[in-house]
């Protein structure tokens, strides 16, 4: 049995279900959207790679270490990005969550923090994990700043760490969350995706 099963999440309009091959042109509308491909500190596939994007991800959850979601509205069924559960250690229990991107016009609204409030109460809750862990590039300030807006601690840089796209060797900043600081910030996700609520 995986660590990680197959499930689907869904809250305030957002449905997380794993990724599929069914969902390329979804992926490939969502990246160019913005041509999110072009951004030097992503990791975005470009639309010609994007099957690839989706193989490799589907050979991770073979291998047990990674578990993508397609991120979707929930009801017209159209593809705004992806996330992923990865460096899966089971013997610890503990998750990173990355590879996460969206449509450029899904990006600053309420959909990044719904689908990080789903799969930090399936960590936290149904999988029963210690630590969930974030990382991104030294020079991707908004997603630091998206990681710091969850709650999540800076545990330190990682410096010389991993090659950008264009052959530049990138330092990586470390973040996590303990499942003692959960409920603290669960109430205040809530508490954001509140105030960001559309008026009945």
């Amino acid at each position: 049995m995986a660590f990680v099963e197959p499930v689907t999440l869904r809250d305030r309009g957002v449905r997380l279900e794993p990724l599929a091959l069914s969902h390329e042109a979804g992926l490939i509308a969502a990246a160019t959207d913005g041509e999110l491909w072009k951004i030097r500190v992503t990791s975005v596939p470009a639309p010609q790679e994007v099957r690839s994007y989706i193989e490799t991800a589907l050979l991770g959850r073979d291998q047990g270490h990674r578990f993508a979601f397609a991120v979707i509205d929930d009801a017209t069924g159209k593809v705004l990005g992806t996330t992923s559960y990865h460096d899966i250690v089971p013997a610890i229990r503990r998750v990173e969550i990355g590879y996460t991107w969206y449509a450029k016009s899904m990006q600053r609204t309420h959909v990044n923090t719904s689908a990080k409030l789903l799969l930090l109460a399936h960590a936290f809750g149904t999988l029963a994990c210690h630590v969930v862990g974030w990382r991104t590039d030294n020079f991707n300030f908004a997603s630091q700043r998206a990681i710091e807006r969850l709650g999540a601690k800076k545990d330190g840089v990682i410096r010389g760490h991993a090659l950008r796209r264009d052959g530049t060797i990138r330092d990586t900043v470390m973040y996590s969350m303990r499942s003692g600081e959960w409920p603290e910030v669960r109430a205040q996700l809530l508490y954001l995706l509140e105030q960001h609520a559309p008026a009945k």
